[in-house]
């Protein structure tokens, strides 16, 4: 998986929407987040943070 920090992998709908809903829209916006903040948001479930963890990994970067 090849991921551009300036967009978001591909998740769920719900999980984008959610991500989005709370102002990230970049993969760059995400790095050093805490994971517990992001698994509050409404759609935003364990496999979506897998990826987004998997994502951040690729450029050295991960959640907080």
């Amino acid at each position: 998986m090849t991921s551009d920090l300036d967009s978001l992998p591909k998740i769920g709908a719900p999980a984008t929407r959610a991500l989005h809903g709370a102002g990230y829209t970049t993969l760059r916006q995400l790095a050093g987040v805490p994971r517990s903040d992001l698994a509050r948001l409404h759609g935003m479930g364990p496999k979506a943070l897998g990826i987004l963890q998997a994502a951040l990994e690729e450029h050295h970067l991960g959640l907080g």
